[in-house]
Formats: C-alpha cells, sequence, structure tokens
C-alpha cells in the first residue's frame, strides 16, 4: 500500500514516514499544500495523511481541490485543532476521518487500517485465498495453519495481490503501489520479488494461487473461483 503524507514539519514527517516504512507502507512526503496536491493528482496513492495547515495551500482547500478533481483517495486529515466545528469543517471538504494532534501512532494505524478496508470487501479485516490467511492488523501471514515468514516487501506485495484477488495486476501497478518515488526500481526487481513470494505461499502447497500473465503480470486467484 502506497501512502502520502502531506505535512510541513519536518521532524513530524519524518517520523511518520519512518513509522509507515517500518509497518510496510510506501511512503511519499510533501511539505507544502501545493506540492502534495499535485503528487496526489499524478499518483495512485491509497491514501492520503494530510496536515490541515500548510503553506502554499491549506489542507482544506487541498482535500477540496482533490474531490473536485475526482479524486477518491481515502483522506485523513490532521490537526491541532479540536473542535466539533473544527471536525465538521474538515470532513465536509471531503476528508474520510480526522485525528488530533497529538496522537498516538498505534491509533493512527488503526485508523489506517480501518480506511483500507472501507475500500475493499473485507470486513473482518483479515484478507484471505482458499487457505491463505493475511492479518494486517498483526502482519502474519499463514497457510494450511502454518506460518510464512515474510519481508516487509514480501508483505507488501502480496497484500496488494490479495486486495486485487483474481484481478491480473501489471508490473506498472505494482510498482506505482509497493514503491515510492526515492527507490530506482531495476526492469526486473518485480519478477524477483513474485519468485520469492512464490517459493513460500505457493511452492509448498498442493494448490497454486500465485499465476504468471504472460505479458501482462500476475494474478492470486482464490481456489473456488477458479476455472
Amino acid at each position: 500500500m502506497r501512502i502520502l503524507v502531506i505535512e510541513d514539519n519536518h521532524r513530524l514527517n519524518s517520523s511518520l514516514a519512518a513509522s509507515l516504512t517500518h509497518e510496510g507502507y510506501s511512503v511519499d512526503s510533501a511539505y507544502d499544500g501545493q506540492e502534495g496536491q499535485d503528487l496526489a493528482e499524478m499518483t495512485p496513492y491509497d491514501l492520503i495523511i494530510l496536515d490541515i495547515l500548510l503553506p502554499e495551500k491549506d489542507g482544506l482547500e487541498v482535500c477540496r481541490d482533490l474531490r473536485r478533481r475526482r479524486v477518491q483517495t481515502p483522506i485523513l486529515l490532521l490537526t491541532a485543532r479540536d473542535s466539533v466545528d473544527d471536525r465538521v469543517q474538515g470532513l465536509d471538504c471531503g476528508a474520510d476521518d480526522y485525528l488530533v494532534k497529538p496522537f498516538a501512532m498505534r491509533e493512527l494505524l488503526a485508523r489506517l487500517r480501518a480506511l483500507l478496508r472501507r475500500q475493499q470487501p473485507y470486513s473482518s479485516g483479515r484478507l484471505t485465498a482458499g487457505d491463505l490467511v493475511m492479518d494486517p492488523t498483526t502482519h502474519t501471514v499463514e497457510r494450511e495453519g502454518q506460518p510464512i515468514e515474510l519481508t516487509p516487501r514480501e508483505f507488501a506485495l502480496l497484500e496488494y495481490l490479495l486486495y486485487h484477488a483474481n484481478q491480473v495486476v501489471t508490473r506498472d501497478m505494482i510498482e506505482q503501489h509497493i514503491w515510492n518515488y526515492d527507490f530506482e526500481c531495476e526492469s526486473n526487481v518485480i519478477d524477483v520479488y513474485v519468485r520469492r513470494l512464490r517459493r513460500k505461499i505457493d511452492d509448498p502447497f498442493a494448490v497454486k494461487l500465485l499465476s504468471t500473465v504472460r505479458g501482462i503480470g500476475y494474478r492470486l486467484q482464490r481456489p473456488a473461483e477458479r476455472g
């Protein structure tokens, strides 16, 4: 999952980026409203964390403009303002949730997971494909009841494939959602990660879930819906 953090406080921005990266998210940062809006309009982020008090363009205006431009990415507003009127104003601008500073990182992560779940048909929070089960909250994966150890990048890749189960995802789609702008993606890096993931979630098991669609990309297919 790829997240955009728009926050002008460099220390807080860096802290959020580090914490989110540690949780397996890919993170891009912007430090003023206009830069953040430009990134949000040209990149298919899974979620945007948006401060309200920003230079160049305030967060409420950014939120309104993104919604006018049909950018439907979930937006979590951050602000030091905690009155009811402030919260209502933020939500009326098109934000999906609102978090008052200072906040606990655990609460921020829980709110992010809740927002991401709204976009997907997994109300329980667990992602499944047959006997493959992922729990993003605990960062655990198992198949046939056996725990599977994944690196953060492998976990992010599997999570993206599970969110798009039964769909063909291209290499470009994977790159856009799993890696940030600072990462120099080599031509075969996605193929390498898919091979590593396949060795862990497929090779030891009779039923294969992850397939290559030649010339296009990859598909993780649920067994009950395999053709």
